[in-house]
């Protein structure tokens, strides 16, 4: 066989195997896909199957209730069975589902309704629930058993779903109607899921009673129960907690992406898909943060016309157009799209759980990174049952959901550590790792897009912004845990010093008296000369009468010599809440601060601030903060940090201006000169229509609100 032969039959060969390898691949669907990798869907071990399971059936049942203004009442009861199989049931109180959607969101992967949206949300890609169905399908063959009600339905549909993995839908048998009982009382709205699955359960702190537990902190709204039998029926663990507030969290708002969040095929896309017949048209009715100066400015610096078709544009001027994002000053998107849990009720969440004597919390104002709304918060508890052996408990969450693994990668977890937590009164062995005590911290992130080291959702991964606004409110609250620690150790020694000079010296006073045949002489200039100190007490009370709590601060004067002084204490201001009663007057400082000047305190006087809270329930609040200004200490009070005070007031007046520009805009009342930008665009506008021919050009602006801030979104 000659050269050219063999080549000829090698290449006949070469072209026979590519068929045959083309002809072994098929499209794997979305369902089989999961089926065999579902450890990215947290059902990698059987200790794991259990608490994602409940996971995402509480998640879902508190978006349910949230978005139909319901307070969440939720039921978990695990039976164990033969081997290592578990019944799962779950309850709640929400809307239900209608009968012809039943089917789609349990058997349906990638199908929801957030995943598009820009908001702070628990779950996005309507993955979770339906994971579960397939689950207990593929480890047990069993059906998941569903109940749904609704209000205007009279009665339930009971259906079991199974899922069909290669055609990703739902299965369905023994569907029926009826009335729908629980324990003798008609259910008029909410839904029941009983499934079967290959799990074990366990204590302990990666345990589905501590995922619960954890969950009631950060939904201090909801009523949720958890009863565990073992295989003879008998209640081996179970938890209840009730809520705290009957307040929903607020209704988010969704938002248009923001410039400095977009990437180059997601900007084609939006080009392609855009319905604008002009770019400045395009780049504002898409875009957050971009008015017509900026439109106008981001065009320029990308070197394309104001009047191109979006639809038409090209790659490398898309890539134009995304390069000149981040070098235009931009207005900061909407935080309306971010519910956070805010301090009051991050207290009355960890008063459910937690047994404790002091709280520190903070929820600081919303911040960017990358074009996405994030906020932090934070909340310290320390003393009271809390162990003072090993390290502190770390509580993480990211949009109010708990993160249970991972905890050491975990970028909450980091900024916690990056503190030096021995200045604040933990023991912190160099500086490294967590500190160790009798305390608890918690962290949430809230966010339109938390960014995770890996699908399963288990830790936050690094983001400098984020990170360095964890660490200023763990700042926060390790300024108020050491401000406690100190006031308390003030007190206890100024007490027991009191305590024995009030005993001491009045014995001596009468045994001396009898001995000489005098009168006791008046002992409060002594007591005075010794004690050499000012004190202040404080306490919170509640008027169940009059529905509101009475704050006193009574301040002593232990000393020689007339005193002066500016009090100021920390009060839940807030929408709905007010100062009902202040004969004192004073003065607002910053939000949440009143102060009021004592002109006068003479020596062996005392003299108290009183005022009244309303617009707060029962246990919403139970202590304050006091803080002086003044020559001398104040046992009991903190000298007032000045610096940190006008930072308050400048974000205070910066988050005033922001809501004044963004209200004036939104109402068409923008003054002096971008009253008349704002004017022209609505001609552009026109233009944009085909309904007018030309227009005159817009004048020179003053500097816009972006100008003044030092521009940025970050």
């Amino acid at each position: 066989m000659s050269f050219g032969h063999w080549e000829d039959l090698k290449g006949v060969v070469a072209m026979a195997d590519a068929e045959k390898i083309a002809s072994k691949q098929k499209q794997i669907s979305i369902s089989e896909f999961f089926e065999k990798n579902k450890h990215f869907l947290g059902f990698d071990t059987l200790q794991r199957a259990v608490i994602t399971a409940v996971k995402e059936a509480v998640d879902n049942s508190l978006d349910a209730c949230e978005e139909s203004r319901i307070l969440p009442t939720i039921k978990i009861e695990i039976n164990k069975l033969k081997g290592d199989k578990l019944e799962l049931i779950c309850q709640d109180n929400g809307p239900g589902i209608p009968r012809n959607s039943v089917e789609n969101v349990f058997g349906k992967f990638l199908l929801g309704s957030r995943f598009h949206a820009i908001r702070q949300t628990r779950g996005q890609q309507g993955i979770g629930i339906t994971g579960v169905v397939m689950y207990s399908q593929l480890t047990t063959g069993s059906k998941t058993h569903v109940i749904s009600k609704i209000k205007s339905d009279s009665s339930a549909v009971y259906v079991n779903l199974g899922l069909d993995t290669r055609r990703n839908k739902a299965t369905k048998s023994n569907e029926r109607r009826d009335v729908w009982f629980e324990d003798s009382e008609e259910v008029s709205s909410g839904l029941k899921i009983q499934t079967v699955m290959k799990a074990k359960y366990q204590r302990g702190r990666q345990s589905v009673n501590q995922y619960l537990r954890m969950t009631s902190i950060v939904n201090p709204h909801a009523t949720i129960q958890l009863i565990v039998r073992d295989g003879n029926g008998e209640i081996i663990d179970h938890g209840h907690w009730i809520r705290t507030t009957e307040r929903l969290p607020r209704v988010v708002e969704e938002i248009k992406p923001h410039p400095h969040g977009i990437h180059l095929g997601q900007l084609q896309r939006m080009l392609k898909e855009a319905d604008e017949r002009k770019l400045t048209s395009f780049l504002r009715h898409n875009f957050s943060g971009v008015s017509m100066r900026a439109a106008r400015e981001i065009l320029e610096k990308a070197e394309l016309e104001e009047g191109r078709t979006p639809v038409r544009i090209k790659p490398d001027e898309a890539q134009a157009m995304l390069d000149s994002f981040q070098k235009v000053k931009l207005l900061a998107p909407p935080t309306d799209c971010l519910s956070p849990i805010e301090e009051i009720l991050i207290k009355k969440g960890l008063s459910k759980a937690i047994d404790s004597r002091f709280a520190s919390t903070v929820t600081r104002k919303p911040a960017v990174s990358q074009g996405n709304p994030f906020q932090i918060e934070v909340g310290l508890v320390f003393g009271g049952d809390l162990s003072a052996d090993g390290p502190i408990e770390v509580l993480r969450f990211a949009n109010r959901v708990p993160l249970m693994y991972q905890q050491g990668g975990c970028l909450l977890t980091k900024a916690l550590e990056s503190v030096d937590w021995k200045r604040y009164g933990l023991d912190h062995p160099g500086g490294k790792g967590l500190p160790k005590g009798p305390a608890a911290v918690l962290i949430h992130l809230a966010s339109t897009n938390v960014q995770f080291t890996s699908e399963a959702k288990e830790a936050v991964a690094d983001n400098e912004e984020v990170f360095e606004e964890i660490r200023k409110a763990m700042l926060e609250v390790g300024r108020g845990l050491r401000n406690h620690l100190k006031k308390s150790s003030q007190r206890k020694k100024a007490q027991e010093k009191f305590d024995l000079i009030n005993i001491i010296l009045p014995e001596i006073s009468r045994k001396s008296s009898e001995m000489l045949g005098r009168d006791e002489p008046d002992l409060a200039p002594v007591i005075t000369r010794i004690m050499n100190a000012v004190f202040l007490e404080d306490e919170v009370l509640w008027d169940n009468d009059a529905k509101q709590n009475i704050c006193s601060v009574t301040i002593y004067n232990y000393t020689a010599r007339a005193r002066a002084y500016t009090i100021l204490a920390k009060w839940p201001e807030g929408e709905g809440v007010r100062m009902a009663e202040n004969p004192r007057g004073g003065r607002k400082e910053t939000n949440g601060l009143w102060a009021w000047r004592l002109d006068t305190l003479n020596p062996g006087e005392s003299t108290e601030i009183r005022f009244t809270v309303e617009g707060v329930t029962k246990g919403d609040w139970n202590e304050t903060e006091i803080f002086y200004r003044g020559n001398g200490d104040i046992i009991g009070a903190n000298k007032i940090d000045e610096k940190l005070l006008d930072e308050m007031r400048k974000i205070e007046a910066l988050a005033a201006a922001e809501a004044e520009h963004a209200k004036a805009a939104e109402s068409g009342s923008m003054e002096r000169l971008a009253d008349r930008a704002e004017f022209l665009e609505s001609f552009e506008e026109i233009e944009d229509e085909g309904e007018s021919e030309s227009i005159p050009a817009a004048p020179e602006t003053t500097p816009t609100l972006d100008d003044w801030r030092g521009g940025g979104a970050e």
